[in-house]
């Protein structure tokens, strides 16, 4: 290999391929490795980097500005741990500036440090997307040293041995691992996230569930538990649940499906409402007898619309999927209910004669502001007729 270090270069992104990419390093010293996405959202970069659905990948920002707000302790989404267990890199054109926002707590880069969030800064994020759009989401080392001392050679074979998340079951890790209650709605002004009453037994099953969701939820009314990715059906019912949950989550939907969906199958013979939502829509799916696939690109953003064919209406959603329900494989008795305008992709379902459906973009974000929050009230509405 050919390449040198640039004079200055603290940070490089080495593709699969052997492009690199070199600027500086920001957030955790160290080495990533991944999958590298692009994230097309101007806002909201904390609850991205720390969706669990983005365990394993590396995120290059096509907004151009990120950081400026700095952070905060609510717009954590994940309910534990680091970039071990969400986005493991982050890429930005410009470096991150300091905060300036009334409710930043942290500047973002000490930020990165504390969480373990390798970043790269001053590289051309227009052509690392191209790359992407071209060619797929591509296997990466993502390294960060002060000194600028790097083995290209060495990242690049690291990231070609990396077999990708395709077979990879990531929802073990990134679930909690015993079951616990939730109260907190969503936030208000001035007060912040308010303490809820529950009155209807929700049971989340919990493949990497965001805090939003969770927050929706209990804005409906739902008094929440929730519970690891391997409990059982059984389990579940045991606690005679008004409805349950299916949350979004990473990695390979048939992976996790090898021991969910079997319990999924038995939730939807038990005929309780039934809501999933990202990975939770697409092991349901596959329960129902539907097929995923692997998606060149994915879908990485919040300006993505989306049609609800029940309705007519076009909702403006927040994405975050690489794998997708493939729609020609749905039974008879499963009716398509949105789709992607971008490419056509299957992004809802819900089942003929029983109190069941699912989305694949997330409901619990604010891009529309609140086009997609309808969904809550539609299984909270299932839940009461029942």
């Amino acid at each position: 290999m050919t390449t040198k270090i640039l004079p200055g270069a603290t940070g490089v992104l080495a593709l699969a391929d052997g492009t690199i990419l070199q600027g500086i390093g920001v957030g955790a010293v160290g080495s990533a490795l991944g999958e590298v996405v692009f994230n097309t959202a101007m806002t909201g970069y904390q609850e991205i980097l720390t969706d669990p659905s983005y365990m394993s990948q590396i995120l290059a920002f096509t907004f151009p500005h990120v950081g400026n707000v700095g952070t905060n302790v609510e717009d954590i989404e994940q309910m534990g741990g680091g970039s071990d267990t969400s986005a493991r890199g982050a890429i930005f054109r410009d470096v991150p500036t300091d905060p300036a926002n009334y409710r930043s707590d942290a500047g973002f880069d000490a930020w990165m440090k504390r969480r373990g969030v390798v970043g790269l800064a001053g590289v051309d994020t227009r052509a690392l997307t191209k790359i992407i759009r071209d060619k797929g989401a591509p296997h990466a080392v993502i390294a960060h040293d002060p000194d600028g001392n790097f083995d290209l050679e060495a990242l690049v074979d690291q990231a070609k041995a990396w077999t990708g998340l395709v077979g990879l079951d990531l929802a073990k890790p990134a679930s909690t691992l015993q079951a616990f209650e939730w109260n907190e709605g969503l936030w208000q002004w001035p007060e912040g996230h308010p303490k809820t009453e529950g009155r209807k037994e929700v049971v989340v099953i919990d493949y990497g569930v965001k805090r939003n969701i969770l927050r929706a939820l209990a804005s409906t009314g739902a008094k929440i538990t929730v519970v690891p990715a391997t409990t059982t059906a059984e389990e579940v019912l045991a606690r005679n649940p008004d409805g349950v949950v299916l949350s979004n989550g990473p990695g390979d939907p048939a992976a996790t499906g090898e021991y969910a969906v079997p319990e999924i199958q038995k939730l939807v013979a038990s005929g309780k409402p039934l809501m999933g939502i990202c990975l939770g829509h697409q092991m349901l799916a596959l329960a129902l007898g539907a097929k995923t696939v692997k998606m060149d690109q994915g879908h990485h953003g919040a300006n993505h619309p989306v049609k609800d064919l029940t309705t007519g209406k076009v909702e403006i959603v927040s994405m975050n999927h690489g794998f997708t329900v493939d729609r020609d494989s749905l039974p008879d008795a499963v009716t398509e209910t949105h789709v992607s305008l971008f490419d056509g992709t299957n992004c809802g379902i819900a089942v003929k004669d029983k109190p069941i459906f699912s989305v694949q973009h997330h409901p619990e974000a604010s891009p529309g502001p609140t086009d997609s929050l309808y969904l809550f009230d539609r299984f909270a509405d299932l839940m009461a007729a029942r």
